[in-house]
């Protein structure tokens, strides 16, 4: 293509960079306004492009067409055994003015990746729809949502027949097995997931420290004077998946939701899930933040009905197969 020209990242591209990042925030924005603003500010942009290229092992390519750059994309490996031989374009990671330029910029900056011997990639991507379809038709599929929704203006009712509680040391044992739900359930098709799995002797201890924590809000669902769920609230600051672009200001965080498999259809999940939306609303949050696995068919659909919103996804690939 005339006038078109694609080449490595370098240090001197992070201001030209920041500025396609603050347009795609703006762009962002205006479809889901609780995303943070400060960060249409080129300057303020600049900060993420900086700490994505400073990232050990940052790489990429940009592309400029005329004099202008127009695009860029950045990836570094994560030290993981679960995620594989891996890089990962985060948060920041990426801007383009037309999304299917997404391709060339991929296509470029790969070619080191795989030389290196990352067969796994994932990517961090706006909930812009041909954005996304760009990125679909490099070969990647949906892995995790990221959603958000405003705090409830009236306090929500719950479930007929549950009863939500405040958890406290006397469901310590009960709280430790719950731990264990969500991660055995998401190694079950059709998640597949490779997470760990703790054990039961290590979720108690944990509990036995954290129960009393004032910056987490755990609650319970009884139901027939059995306690079948639990779900955790806090602060968006201590979730790491959250930050920068994706963090809203003033925001609530549901952090773990899980109900016993012999216990699911009675709307247990969603009562938690409410439950933590009233606590962020008394609390004075504007909204609360949450995440899934797309392929968790329970999480899948509790959430958007309960009113959240995917704002970013975090698509996978993997190569050689």
């Amino acid at each position: 293509m005339s006038g078109l020209n694609i080449r490595p990242f370098e240090a001197a591209d992070l201001r030209a960079a920041a500025g396609l990042l603050a347009e795609r925030q703006a762009r962002h924005r205006s479809r889901h306004p609780l995303l943070p603003a400060e960060y249409e500010d080129p300057e303020i942009a600049l900060v993420e492009v900086a700490a994505a290229w400073e990232t050990e092992g940052a790489s990429g390519s940009v592309l400029v067409e005329g004099d202008e750059l127009t695009g860029y994309l950045l990836g570094a490996p994560k030290p993981s055994a679960v995620w594989g031989s891996n890089v990962w374009v985060e948060r920041a990671g990426h801007a383009v003015r037309e999304p299917e330029k997404v391709r060339d910029l991929f296509g470029a900056a790969a070619v080191r990746w795989v030389e290196d011997g990352r067969t796994a990639f994932y990517a961090l991507v706006p909930d812009d729809a041909e954005l996304i379809d760009a990125w679909f038709r490099l070969g990647f599929g949906s892995q995790h949502a990221h959603a958000v929704r405003p705090v409830p203006s009236t306090p929500l009712l719950g479930r007929p027949g549950l009863t939500v509680r405040r958890a406290g040391r006397g469901d310590i044992a009960v709280l430790a097995e719950l731990d264990l739900v969500l991660p055995q359930h998401q190694g079950l098709s059709p998640v597949l997931s490779a997470g760990e799995v703790p054990t039961l002797e290590e979720a108690l201890a944990d509990w036995e420290e954290s129960i009393d924590d004032r910056d987490y809000a755990t609650f319970v669902a009884e139901y027939n004077g059995r306690v079948i769920g639990s779900s955790v609230g806090c602060s968006i600051e201590k979730s790491s998946a959250h930050g920068g672009l994706a963090k809203p200001d003033n925001a609530g965080f549901l952090a773990y939701a899980a109900v016993f498999p012999d216990a699911r259809g009675i709307g247990a999940g969603r009562a938690l899930g409410e439950a933590v939306l009233n606590w962020a609303a008394e609390v004075g949050y504007d909204s609360v933040v949450t995440d899934w696995r797309v392929t968790n068919l329970l999480s899948s659909r509790t959430w958007p009905r309960l009113g959240f919103v995917q704002t970013f996804h975090r698509l996978h690939r993997l190569i050689g197969h």
